[in-house]
């Protein structure tokens, strides 16, 4: 019986120590707790702005005529020195292709004096693909010895087409720069409110975009990309 009462009583100290313990410990605990609840939400951006590397200049033109046969002559003669134009100019015969003509009966849907004066309509399309930006941007600006030739061309300007396929070389380079932007953010944050910057909690890298600097200067692209990252905050 006394056995009993003494094991009781060993019993009812351990759990009283156990409760001291765990009150002490409790609020740092809880402390600790929350310090890694709180957070802080930044954004970092990063821009690049970069030469394009390819262009696709398409060049339309059209002729106009009342013998079918004489039209198709004549496009593609005007084919053949529009090609010889270009390659005068340093553009090179592998970054040309030639599309097939199309023909247009300008009289088969008109009748008496609505008719047109010329029946036939035929209009192709030589197109430039090439790394060659400058030659080719410098080409475009001597497009008046073609119109001298008594060539028909399209304004094609607001369809040519600049790329830039190299994001893959800055892309590291722009991610660790968006990343210690944010990082600066989420210092002078931590700072203001009188905290420290703990570890990220999350980091989210955005897509990359990439967009003509302007309307008048479409071969000069800008890069852009925004990382987003969440840092634990502690006091």
């Amino acid at each position: 019986m006394k056995s009993r009462s003494v094991n009781l009583l060993t019993v009812s100290v351990a759990l009283i120590i156990s409760a001291i313990i765990i009150g002490l410990a409790l609020p740092s605990a809880v402390k600790q707790y929350r310090s890694y609840d709180r957070t802080v939400t930044v954004k970092g951006l990063s821009e690049r702005e970069v030469n394009a590397d390819i262009v696709i200049w398409p060049i339309r033109f059209n002729v106009a005529g009342n013998d079918q046969a004489s039209v198709y002559q004549d496009l593609q003669n005007n084919a053949k020195k529009i090609r010889a134009f270009l390659l005068l100019n340093g553009i090179d015969e592998t970054a040309i292709s030639l599309s097939s003509p199309a023909m247009q009966d300008r009289w088969a849907n008109s009748y008496g004096r609505d008719r047109p004066e010329f029946r036939f309509s035929a209009q192709q399309t030589l197109t430039v693909y090439s790394a060659k930006v400058d030659t080719v941007r410098n080409t475009m600006a001597q497009l008046l010895e073609l119109g001298k030739q008594g060539i028909t061309l399209e304004d094609s300007s607001y369809r040519t087409d600049y790329l830039f396929t190299k994001l893959n070389d800055i892309k590291p380079a722009m991610v660790e720069e968006a990343t210690q932007n944010a990082r600066k953010v989420a210092e002078k944050f931590a700072a203001d409110s009188h905290s420290q910057l703990g570890k990220i909690k999350s980091a989210r890298q955005g897509q990359f975009s990439i967009s003509a600097r302007d309307k008048s200067s479409p071969h000069i692209k800008k890069v852009r990309v925004v990382s987003t990252v969440v840092y634990y905050l502690a006091d």
